[in-house]
């Protein structure tokens, strides 16, 4: 896999990241705790890195769940 086959949810604090690398290991999503790219910024350091295909279900569990995300951005 490239780099482009990934995405990044990006958070506003850490706390975020963590409970989103919780629901989203419950629900059996392949995802990774990974430092926020250079070319991204964040208030958080970490963002959660799953593959690209996946983006659309990441999205909608973290809405359903309730995590406050910062954005989703596809890794250039």
């Amino acid at each position: 896999m490239t780099n482009s086959d990934f995405g990044v949810v990006l958070f506003h604090s850490t706390t975020h990241a963590l409970r989103a690398e919780k629901v989203a290991k419950a629900a059996g999503l392949t995802i990774k705790l990974i430092p926020v790219p250079r070319q991204l910024s964040s208030d958080c350091g970490v963002a959660l890195r799953f593959p690209w295909k996946d983006a659309a279900s990441i999205r909608a569990l973290l809405e359903e769940k309730g995590v406050p995300i910062a954005g989703i951005h596809r890794l250039e």
